[in-house]
């Protein structure tokens, strides 16, 4: 609340003070509609004898009727107004946590997460406003303005109503709010797990479809939906239970507001000809109020898409790294790991235990292992998104820290995203100042210039979304040159090479190795193919180093080391 609630309404209070103000009016004037109308007909029907005894109420009526429908468009109007200033702000605000996290973040959730996140969580709380915020303040206010109304005439009849309507502002929301509490979660959670479940399908729907378990992707989504409308179906079950309550003490309340006004008629306190006037409001009272239960039995979904917004903010760097006044290091900075440890919050085992590191300047080393054996999140200590729980990762003498990132350490991801614009344009996403020169040179080194200048446009041809104008080893080349244009003499590279065929990737490997002569590299890659190109080779099994040497040493003392680099090389299977 503190974060992404309170400071916003505070911010737009005028706004939504006013909003409230035109909610309030809105039902004042349809309750006034329907009492002069009441008192309208039940005057002519007595046959007065002059027309201006009830002209007066039908101007009244016609005041009423007009502003019946005014003041709720005045209310959406302002309140859509605040609904989507506010959105923007959560939109950037989201924005904002999300963005300096792009490489952690990958490790931490799924995709399918973070567009729950994005779509359903932001487009949550803005519901929190339209469905609960201003629904239940204004009917808070009409419930006390239509006690005070009876605490004018009759105290005992006020104490009556303030506690059947009682009953439809506090006592049903209240009930409804625990009730509900555990569907709407549950609806919400199953929604992001359909979100999760199709994102992943539709990223992996090759291999899917080549291991032939297409049936099985489609059976678990199945179910995921059939539990999902199962869930929905008992809230639609308990909302007619619930309407039909209100509407039953809804109907008393009309019955004894008749029978009180009847009363007050008898004892000469009120004219007959408001009995229907009281009655006809009454029922424009009550239907005002019951939306107060659908605004207060969100508030779980609220809670829950608050914790899950709170929980996508990943520290990357701890109090010290905040304040850090960076260091001129050397042009070509040493790599210390000194005693590293990590482990993630939701584990209590070591990714990398312990593990101590030199990487001189201009070394080129690879980093092998099994899936989940501690290689993404070595290189992501490294490039400082991450901070080791223990033990210290140096540039020199120099802790290292993201402030470096892009500066000292540039990296190229799994699959790096080309966007729907220019060739120039995606280089200059590495440094926003590239000349055309420089982009040039960098394509060129990628060894990309002799079929861009086939191209109609040359490095301003658009490269459509996701660069799907290039094959796979031409976009990964052109990912490539959008991080040699950084010119960091460090390089790390997280499998760059995924997915594409075995020639493809050695002269991918070849031109990026030759690129970078000059550079520290650090590959990781999931087999030894061009594993000759490197200074020398490091196996990670369960966060500890298990192998370390050269290509040529590892081949002529390992039996394992040889064994595995047969079967990539082809020579075995």
């Amino acid at each position: 609340m503190k974060t992404w609630i309170t400071p916003y309404m505070m911010h737009y209070k005028g706004r939504i003070g006013i909003n409230i103000l035109f909610g309030v009016l809105g039902v004042a004037s349809g309750a006034m509609l329907l009492f002069v109308s009441g008192y309208l007909i039940s005057k002519s029907a007595l046959q007065p004898q002059n027309i201006m005894l009830v002209y007066v109420p039908i101007v009244a009526v016609r005041a009423f009727s007009i502003s019946q429908a005014v003041f709720p468009y005045l209310q959406k109007l302002v309140g859509h107004n605040v609904v989507l200033r506010i959105l923007s702000h959560y939109r950037n605000k989201l924005y904002d946590i999300i963005e300096p996290q792009a490489l952690v973040l990958k490790s931490r959730f799924q995709t399918g997460d973070i567009l729950g996140i994005v779509a359903e969580d932001i487009e949550k709380l803005q519901d929190f406003y339209i469905r609960t915020l201003f629904p239940a303040v204004t009917s808070v206010v009409v419930y006390g303005i239509i006690i005070s109304v009876f605490g004018f005439f009759d105290l005992p009849f006020m104490v009556l109503m303030l506690a059947l309507l009682g009953i439809i502002v506090f006592l049903v929301p209240l009930f409804s709010y625990f009730i509900m509490k555990r569907h709407h979660v549950a609806i919400k959670q199953k929604r992001a797990t359909l979100y999760q479940h199709i994102t992943d399908a539709l990223f992996g729907q090759l291999d899917w479809m080549v291991s032939g378990r297409k049936q099985e992707l489609f059976a678990d989504v199945e179910t995921d939906n059939d539990t999902l409308l199962a869930r929905e179906n008992n809230v639609h079950r308990w909302h007619h239970l619930r309407d039909a309550l209100m509407r039953f003490v809804s109907g008393g309340i009309v019955v004894l507001t008749m029978i009180w006004v009847d009363g007050q008629v008898n004892e000469g306190a009120m004219s007959a000809t408001v009995i229907a006037a009281f009655v006809l409001m009454m029922f424009s009272v009550t239907d005002a109020l019951m939306p107060t239960s659908d605004a207060i039995e969100e508030v779980p979904a609220y809670v829950d898409s608050l914790k899950r917004m709170n929980n996508l903010h990943v520290p990357t760097m701890n109090e010290q790294d905040e304040a850090v006044v960076e260091h001129d290091l050397s042009p070509h900075p040493v790599i210390h790991l000194k005693n590293v440890s990590y482990h993630y919050d939701a584990s209590e085992d070591q990714v990398i235990d312990d593990m101590t590191l030199t990487i001189q300047p201009g070394h080129k080393l690879a980093l092998l292992g099994k899936s989940g054996s501690g290689k993404s999140t070595l290189l992501k200590l490294v490039s400082g998104v991450l901070t080791p729980n223990s033990g210290h990762i140096q540039l020199d003498s120099t802790d290292m820290n993201a402030a470096y990132l892009s500066k000292y350490v540039s990296v190229l991801n799994q699959q790096p995203h080309l966007f729907n614009t220019t060739i120039a344009n995606n280089i200059r996403i590495g440094r926003a100042d590239a000349t055309e020169d420089e982009i040039i040179s960098v394509l060129d080194q990628a060894q990309l210039m002799d079929l861009i200048q086939t191209l109609p446009h040359g490095i301003h041809t658009q490269m459509e979304e996701m660069g799907k104008r290039f094959s796979g080893g031409e976009r990964h080349r052109i990912a490539f040159a959008r991080l040699l244009i950084q010119n960091t003499p460090i390089i790390l590279l997280d499998e760059p090479t995924t997915g594409l065929d075995p020639l493809t990737e050695q002269n991918l490997l070849e031109t990026m190795l030759g690129a970078a002569k000059d550079k520290t590299v650090i590959l990781v890659t999931h087999h030894l193919a061009g594993a000759e190109l490197m200074d020398d080779i490091m196996f990670v099994e369960n966060g500890r180093i298990k192998l370390y040497g050269s290509h040529e040493q590892l081949l002529e003392t390992n039996d394992y080391y040889r064994t595995l680099y047969q079967m990539d090389s082809g020579i075995h299977g």
